[in-house]
């Protein structure tokens, strides 16, 4: 198929980042700092081989994932041809170049790419990790889900909760939902795919709901935000310890279960704000069920007791569909987006060992990704309240290609 003349300049640029990436995550051009690739090569083959025998991983805790996980750890078996980390990989690639087509498609009587640019530029910003993790794979289908809209509610229901069993953020694209039949079929649609699949799987399969015990005993990641209260008292003779812990890098000693539930609760107070705004809201339209699922993510990415590298690609797919509609009004969060992407690259896996030992450039590092990532999730619930609460009744509506998904007849 023929690229339009419009499409061709980010479709050259995806085809130029994404072969730098594939020979970063294949060795062949070396990144400094840890192999990105084992988790890929060692726990997800690992995973894959036990699911095989018909139950999940039950005496693994680093197991963390909802039932429908196991589809995406068993896929890259099933290629032929291919090693298992070659075949991840390419599934990766082939979700990543899903993503670009949906943007593209859906900005084809656009006039900026604004979207489409934001996950060309985006992901590369991550570095060899986004292929090296199956997070991109759920951010293809959260991403699908938002661009399904209004226009069709089952469908983006569906995917929503097809996602959710993969990873549980994607429920959030629902939040935003115009109130009434959108609503109504779209949570329905759902609920009916997150329950029944996963009802089957556990019947069928011992251990597809051990997940939700398995992170009771975490302490925090070393790079999430709690985290930077541990990092600087290191250097005051805080005698805790940094150990690799429920598959990621954790504070374990004095005060982090303290620390864990201040985030805990961060967390729980950003679902009430949710709720609230959700009550308060006075208009939904494409752009607001974007936004709202942009700003719920990053609350909820933000006050975690983890924030991993790859969460930010959920980020950066939720951002590039924001900008695909004109009257989206996080433009500004999202730009602190890229530049938190830009900086975790930094931090993990360039100069992950500052981060481990807390020196001051670990400290530094974090502080900025941090900082933009608090500064973000604050303007953009800000924008969010103003855009849909605050001043809603007086607010224009969207023209082009928005104009008929932010019709009255979608918006109650």
């Amino acid at each position: 198929m023929a690229v339009a003349n419009g499409a061709r300049h980010p479709v050259a640029v995806w085809v130029l980042t994404r072969t730098a990436l594939l020979l970063l995550v294949l060795g062949v051009l070396t990144c400094p700092g840890p192999d990105v690739t084992t988790d890929v090569s060692v726990i997800y083959q690992g995973w894959q081989e036990v699911l095989r025998t018909g139950t999940y991983p039950l005496d693994d805790v680093t197991w963390q994932y909802p039932p429908g996980a196991a589809l995406v750890i068993v896929a890259p078996g099933l290629l032929p041809g291919l090693g298992y980390t070659s075949a991840f990989i390419t599934l990766a690639l082939l979700c990543d170049l899903l993503v670009l087509a949906l943007l593209l498609r859906a900005e084809r009587h656009g006039t900026g790419r604004r979207g489409t640019w934001t996950w060309v530029a985006g992901v590369p910003l991550l570095g060899p990790t986004v292929y090296a993790r199956y997070d991109v794979m759920v951010a293809a289908v959260a991403v699908a889900a938002l661009l399904a809209s209004a226009r069709r509610p089952g469908v983006m229901g569906a995917l929503a909760g097809f996602g959710a069993l993969l990873k549980v953020w994607p429920l959030l694209v629902l939040l935003g939902t115009p109130r009434g039949r959108v609503t109504r079929r779209s949570w329905a649609a759902a609920a009916v795919t997150v329950v029944v699949p996963a009802l089957v799987l556990a019947a069928a399969m011992p251990g597809a709901l051990a997940f939700l015990t398995f992170q009771r005993d975490r302490g925090t990641e070393i790079e999430s935000l709690g985290a930077l209260v541990f990092h600087v008292a290191r250097h005051f003779g805080w005698q805790g310890e940094v150990l690799l812990n429920y598959g990621s890098v954790e504070f374990l000693g004095p005060y982090v279960p303290l620390v864990s539930r201040l985030a805990l609760a961060l967390s729980l107070a950003a679902l009430g704000w949710l709720a609230l705004w959700r009550a308060r809201a006075k208009e939904f339209d494409a752009a607001t069920m974007c936004d709202a699922a942009f700003a719920a993510v990053l609350l909820f990415t933000t006050t975690s007791r983890v924030i991993s590298p790859q969460y930010m690609v959920w980020l950066v797919g939720l951002a590039a569909v924001c900008l695909v509609h004109r009257a989206t009004v996080m433009v500004r969060p999202a730009a602190l987006v890229l530049a938190a992407t830009g900086v975790t690259l930094l931090e993990f896996p360039v100069w992950f060992s500052h981060v481990v030992a807390s020196d001051p450039l670990g400290i530094v590092l974090l502080v900025v990704r941090n900082g933009l990532l608090v500064a973000a999730t604050l303007d953009a619930c800000l924008r969010l309240w103003r855009r849909t609460v605050t001043a809603a009744p007086g607010r224009g509506r969207a023209t082009g290609p928005d104009a008929r998904a932010d019709s009255p007849a979608t918006s109650r």
